[in-house]
């Protein structure tokens, strides 16, 4: 890694790029050394006597000392020194992994800090059996890298190749994910290259070139990915995708909001990101996810081999929003985009993929969204009926369980389990969990900027009715406030009891479903899909594969309807009051039956 602090046979290498600073010492323990000018920015020392657990830290001309850019861990969060570490350390009881298939995926998405009491890598280690138990084949964990104090989603991290230490160190992490692959578990990594947190990044003082003005981003100017000396920065997150894949074996990468990523030069940075990890890693199984607002279909094209020739897949908004407005009634905001015709758009998605596809999106002001995106194998879209967005990102962090009707959410659990889309769960959906996940931040450090965060969270929800009155909005619970989080703790313990029992027990049927059902038919060729409706609220939607045909009928609102069976389907699952008969399915409001043919 051409970045950062990095033991060799010749002692401890320090490497910074810092073009716009004029003079930089390195302070390692009580010493203080100059940095020599390599040019291009580049400085860089290797001092013989410096060892693992070394603490150091950088110093830009007159400023105060500021840690690596690069650092592999910050044991006193992100105003503190680095520490050296010794990346072979830890030794690895899984060297015969290989990873799984992606058709394999059953995602978790979790967040460390809250998935267990405790918030750390060592007790979630402990809940790995208990996942894999319920059908899980991987768990999908949130933005790792370092963050100001001890509370926040990840997604402020301003030191990416640092696990935050609040949840535990380097070594732990690396005994999670071991522990994760001896129970064939994957362990996928959420990154973020689109921005950096609001405190504590320190680069634009000594590497102005690192941000450029030309492009303008939600957070601000936007990371050089496409300007003059741009080639360090784009560097510095080709070797972050490489770290996390390498250094900790994780077996795929989540890459966020990748729309917000601005780069008009020849080779966008997320074309060189996943080159550079499809040559590096050909005796793997490595997996590479977008979120992606823009639907661009292009990231997610397959070789004559069927194989991703970029990304391998991206999380479907569509699936949610559609069965989020079908379940929920909700209408505001970008749900409006969905309600013209529900029933159609879920057919769509289910059955190609997205439902925008170069449609005009009036939500996003008449801007046209999506590209073609049919021909897809259906396990390159992530489909979920729940995630930390769309969770957390209510003013109340309402789960589904907590807002829709439960016989509803059974049909649309089935959908999510039983459709050939990679399914993924939002930790504590498979029990329907009584905390809500709250968006929730700890800018102590910096007061003015935590009361920025607590009034724009209140004035962000001021558009929708239920907060039009400002005495509504003041109920909104203070993402700066410690209880915020804690309100947000699973709590593991009421997944014995009804009726979180029986919607656990529902899920691990549905899970076992797909792996015994729906697995055989998605290892095999894809040869498409097709959907109808009929009448006003049944749909039928069926996949073709080259092992056979997956077909679902259901019934999504209205009065009973009856859909043509065809004979030798096999009924892979039906919601309890469905009437099957040899050529018929009778199906009432919210109900469905999946059935699967051969070849």
């Amino acid at each position: 890694m051409p970045f950062g602090a990095e033991l060799g046979p010749d002692g401890t290498r320090f490497s910074l790029w810092a073009p716009t600073a004029r003079k930089i010492s390195l302070l390692v323990d009580d010493e203080e050394y100059r940095l020599p000018d390599l040019g291009e920015g580049w400085r860089e020392l290797t001092l013989p006597q410096t060892q693992a657990g070394a603490r150091y830290a950088y110093k830009m001309d007159e400023s105060p000392p500021v840690p690596d850019p690069a650092s592999r861990f910050q044991p006193d969060d992100v105003a503190g020194r680095s520490l050296v570490v010794d990346p072979c350390a830890y030794t690895w009881e899984d060297p015969q992994w290989r990873g799984r298939p992606f058709e394999e995926a059953v995602l978790y998405e979790l967040h460390v800090g809250t998935a267990t009491p405790e918030g750390s890598y060592a007790a979630l280690t402990q809940k790995l059996a208990e996942l894999g138990d319920l059908g899980v084949t991987a768990i999908e964990l949130m933005p790792l890298s370092d963050f100001p104090g001890l509370r926040n989603w990840g997604y402020d991290g301003v030191l990416p190749f640092a696990p935050d230490a609040s949840y535990g160190t380097p070594d732990e992490l690396k005994r999670l994910i071991d522990r994760a692959h001896g129970l064939g578990l994957m362990v996928f990594i959420d990154v973020v290259y689109n921005h950096f947190g609001p405190s504590g990044n320190h680069l634009s003082s000594y590497a102005g070139e690192f941000f450029t003005k030309r492009h303008i981003t939600p957070w601000g100017d936007a990371i050089n990915f496409d300007g003059q000396k741009s080639r360090p920065v784009r560097e510095f997150f080709v070797h972050n995708a490489l770290y996390w894949l390498e250094e900790f074996h994780a077996d795929g990468l989540r890459l966020d909001a990748v729309h917000a990523i601005k780069d008009e030069s020849a080779t966008h940075v997320l074309a060189e990101i996943a080159g550079v990890v499809r040559q590096r890693f050909r005796d793997r199984e490595i997996h590479l996810v977008l979120e992606n607002d823009a639907n661009e279909a292009r990231w997610l094209e397959r070789d004559a081999h069927g194989r991703p020739r970029f990304y391998t897949a991206q999380w479907n908004d569509d699936f949610h929003h559609v069965l989020h407005s079908l379940l929920t009634g909700e209408t505001e905001g970008y749900y409006a985009d969905y309600a013209d015709d529900l029933v159609s758009r879920l057919g769509r998605t289910l059955a190609e993929g997205f439902a925008y596809q170069g449609e005009v999106s009036a939500h996003r002001g008449g801007k046209s969204r999506g590209e073609a995106c049919a021909h897809l194998p259906p396990s390159a879209f992530v489909a979920f009926l729940q995630n930390h967005d769309q969770t957390g990102n209510r003013a109340f962090g309402e789960r589904l369980s907590h807002i829709a009707d439960p016989e509803k959410l059974a049909l649309a659990r089935a959908l999510l389990a039983l459709s050939p889309q990679t399914p993924l769960l939002f930790m504590g959906e498979e029990w329907a969990a009584s905390s809500p996940f709250l968006f929730f931040v700890d800018f102590s450090n910096d007061p003015q900027l935590a009361a920025a965060v607590r009034d724009g969270r209140r004035r962000e929800f001021a558009r929708f009715r239920a907060f039009a009155d400002p005495l509504a909005a003041e109920k909104i619970p203070d993402p700066t406030a410690p209880s915020t989080a804690s309100r947000s703790l699973l709590r593991w313990e009421e997944r014995c009891a009804r009726p979180h029992a029986d919607v656990l027990a529902d899920t691990k049927r549905l899970l076992c479903l797909r792996r015994e059902h729906i697995l055989p038919l998605t290892k095999t060729s894809f040869l498409g899909a097709k959907w109808q409706k009929h009448a006003i609220s049944g749909l039928e939607v069926s996949w073709r594969y080259e092992a056979g045909t997956l077909r679902l009928l259901t019934n999504l609102d209205g009065s009973r309807i009856a859909l043509e069976r065809p004979a030798g389907e096999e009924v892979v699952w039906a919601s309890p009051s469905a009437e099957l008969d040899e050529d018929c399915a009778v199906l009432p409001s919210w109900t469905g039956v999946m059935l699967k043919s051969g070849p």
